[in-house]
């Protein structure tokens, strides 16, 4: 088993980086395409948000087998072979002739594309504690930062250089390349004498247990909300920069590189705070950040009729400052409630996440789009109940535990060394 070491981190941080971008990276580099798909496909605006829904919906289903399969078998085996699948998938995607079979084949992609994000935080955690575990964390967020950031304008040169089926191609290159990233860079951190026997029965009653847990819903749910309020507006870029700042297919970089400069941002200041700067004191500050651009710019759309681009994507921007200082204190909080079933415990808080981005994909970001002031509004009532949830378990986590049981339950929002 790798043990905690720099050399280590210098290692795991660019291979569970580049892991976790392949999730974004398979949402936003079709976002130029919208128009081309749709019109090629016979798809209106409304159907073409369905690829992301799909995709986001077969993500959050499989998730829940991710972290248990890698428990059981190893995080390296199945790292492999969903990334094989999403190379599959991808396939399928450039070779669509009708949107169902995109859509099919955008579900496989939802199914395998999330086995690095999810396994990649057990990993951290099989290997790192305390403070060096949310340094690492951090990392790996900045470099997951950038493919968001870079994802829609690759697809817009490629779409200027082929057709749409070329992002697709570009997708089974990505996941080939990540392939042997892994096999050479990726060593397996979970060793056979600490794997769970996989089976069905006692997986349902962990996640059960999981769910039936009121601190980790409270834990799950902050983190949860606090992104929704962000993916809100990644999964209203197509309205937001083509329709509202009327940027054209090359105009996306205006809306994610500030988006994810501030992710970075965000992540690189939670290295540096760790072991400096309490952990609550930085979801404090995470918080007030979210709520403070929700803020601002729900006041500029109620007050200007046509917005412009940077009043726009600043405040996003803050936000997602924000949610980088709070997200690796709430997850490594979760991992450390079930050590046993880090993977599980993993993959337990990324459906919950999923089904939350789903649901801004499929309902709420088509409901709200057309409006600015509605979707920043929107934006900013998950945020504040993304605090509430926060607050609640950081109010009783102060409370002095009632019985011996209480105290070895209790989860310190603090990264700790074991």
């Amino acid at each position: 088993m790798v043990r905690s070491s720099a050399l280590s981190a210098s290692r795991l941080a660019p291979v569970l980086g580049a892991l976790a971008m392949l999730g974004p990276f398979s949402i936003d580099t079709i976002f130029p395409a919208f128009p081309h798909i749709g019109a090629q496909l016979g798809a209106d605006k409304l159907a073409m948000q369905q690829t992301i829904s799909a995709y986001l919906l077969a993500y959050a289903l499989m998730s829940v087998a991710h972290g248990p399969l890698s428990d059981a078998l190893g995080r390296r085996r199945v790292i492999l072979a969903g990334l094989a699948a999403f190379g599959i998938a991808s396939a399928g995607c450039a070779l669509a002739t009708s949107l169902p079979m995109l859509l099919a084949f955008r579900v496989l992609q939802g199914l395998s594309a999330g086995v690095g994000l999810i396994v990649g935080r057990a990993v951290i955690r099989d290997v790192l504690h305390g403070d060096d575990a949310q340094r690492l964390m951090s990392h790996v967020s900045m470099i997951f930062g950038i493919a968001p950031a870079i994802a829609p304008l690759v697809g817009a040169w490629l779409l200027g250089w082929s057709r749409w089926p070329a992002i697709f191609w570009f997708l089974v290159i990505l996941s080939v390349a990540m392939i042997v990233a892994v096999v050479g860079l990726l060593p397996e951190t979970h060793p056979r004498e600490a794997r769970q026997p996989l089976r069905v029965a006692a997986m349902a009653r962990g996640y059960w247990a999981m769910l039936s847990d009121s601190r980790f819903m409270r834990l799950a749910l902050a983190g949860s909300l606090n992104f929704a309020a962000l993916f809100l507006y990644i999964s209203s870029a197509p309205a937001l920069v083509l329709d509202h700042l009327h940027l054209g297919q090359n105009g996306f970089g205006w809306f994610f590189i500030p988006m994810i400069g501030g992710m970075m941002l965000g992540a690189f200041v939670s290295g540096r705070l760790a072991g400096r700067v309490g952990g609550i004191a930085q979801i404090r500050i995470g918080f007030a950040c979210c709520i403070a651009a929700a803020l601002i710019n729900a006041i500029y759309h109620y007050v200007v009729a046509q917005p412009a681009v940077l009043p726009t994507v600043l405040p996003v921007a803050l936000n997602s400052f924000g949610i980088a200082l709070v997200f690796p204190i709430l997850t490594l909080a979760i991992l450390d409630m079930f050590p046993a079933t880090r993977g599980a415990a993993s993959s337990m808080q990324a459906f919950i996440g999923l089904l939350a981005n789903a649901l801004m994909a499929g309902l709420v970001s088509p409901w709200l789009s057309a409006n600015l002031f509605q979707l920043a509004l929107a934006a900013g009532i998950l945020s504040v109940l993304a605090w509430v949830f926060w607050r609640w378990e950081y109010q009783r986590s102060k409370r002095p535990p009632r019985s011996p049981h209480d105290a070895d339950e209790a989860v310190s929002l603090e990264p700790t060394n074991p």
